[in-house]
């Protein structure tokens, strides 16, 4: 059975992703809090809660398959300049000091960022990234990939999605392509999901708490009530306006859905318009039905933590390729 290593794991959602495709998680790393409460009540492999940074690799058990969905951070010049090795400070530089400080490399690699990334700091980012893989012996992989278009889930969530393959940078130039890039070069691109499901299934069919509807005492309860009108439809508020998604889907949901009701996603049932449930939301981000989030932890952290999350089904897909390519 493969091996995976997660690191900046959150809840855990890459590797839910990859134990539902038959690989046994490791460990995983995260800091905050709140995310290794709910990670501990859903997984049972162990978790390291001390920042990337004071983590000694060397003292850590090797891997098969690194993951890990990064912080996006810019690049000094004068890093940029000097190679990675001279920019330790860059949470990036610290997945390639766990590739390089792991008693065995890992086989493949697989990161996960915003879709902007290829154009985050006029293209220095993405190049720094592609380069400093190579240079530690990987071929890269660069691809863009949306939950709604991948999987049968509706919700518009394009990432960034960068697997790599030890020993293979030159893959390309090999005239016998027997190499796990080039198994997985023939999975891509990705086909399209074959089927999409209705956004009635992905919601909760039980009773929802009235705390999540919004009343006439809400300041821009009339602006929404004009709008919203479908119960087909996901809307979103947007500040000042209400956004209508007409695809049929779920707009990208996203960390801050859960402070002053900035981009929270909105339907209308039969008891009025309210906000989508946390729950709802790691529905739409293809969690089992038996992941749950702690009694006491709070709905802003809720919502953060799906918001902030991955699609499990989408990296499940991923995952199974990768596993073939193995």
């Amino acid at each position: 059975m493969y091996t995976v290593g997660g690191l900046f794991s959150g809840i855990g959602g890459i590797e839910l992703g990859f134990e539902q495709a038959g690989f046994k998680i490791e460990w995983s790393n995260e800091v905050d809090k709140y995310c290794i409460e709910t990670y501990k009540k859903n997984h049972k492999h162990k978790i390291y809660s001390e920042s990337i940074t004071d983590l000694d690799f060397k003292k850590i058990k090797p891997v098969d398959v690194l993951v890990g969905g990064f912080p996006c951070q810019a690049f000094s010049v004068a890093g940029y300049r000097k190679g990675f090795k001279d920019e330790r400070g860059n949470l990036f530089f610290q997945i390639c000091r766990a590739i390089e400080e792991l008693r065995t490399k890992p086989k493949v690699l697989m990161l996960e960022n915003v879709k902007n990334l290829t154009g985050h700091d006029k293209g220095k980012t993405a190049k720094v990234i592609v380069n400093s893989l190579r240079e530690l012996g990987y071929s890269v992989f660069w691809n863009v990939f949306n939950t709604s278009v991948h999987t049968d889930i509706p919700q518009n969530r394009e990432r960034t999605f960068i697997i790599c393959f030890r020993g293979e940078k030159d893959w390309d130039f090999d005239p016998n392509k027997n190499t796990m890039s080039s198994k997985f070069n023939s999975f891509l691109p990705l086909k399209k999901s074959p089927k999409k499901k209705h956004i009635k299934e992905v919601l909760e069919n039980k009773e929802v708490d009235e705390k999540f509807y919004y009343k006439q005492n809400f300041y821009a309860y009339d602006k929404i009530k004009d709008v919203i009108k479908s119960k087909n439809t996901v809307y979103q508020w947007r500040r000042v306006y209400v956004r209508e998604n007409k695809s049929g889907e779920c707009p990208t949901l996203t960390a801050n859905m859960g402070t002053g009701g900035h981009n929270v996603p909105l339907i209308l049932d039969d008891l009025g318009i309210r906000k989508l449930t946390p729950k709802e939301c790691l529905n739409f981000q293809g969690y089992p039905k038996s992941f749950s989030f702690p009694d006491k932890m709070p709905n802003t952290q809720r919502y953060k933590q799906a918001g902030n999350s991955v699609t499990v089904k989408l990296i499940n897909r991923l995952a199974n390729i990768i596993k073939d390519c193995l």
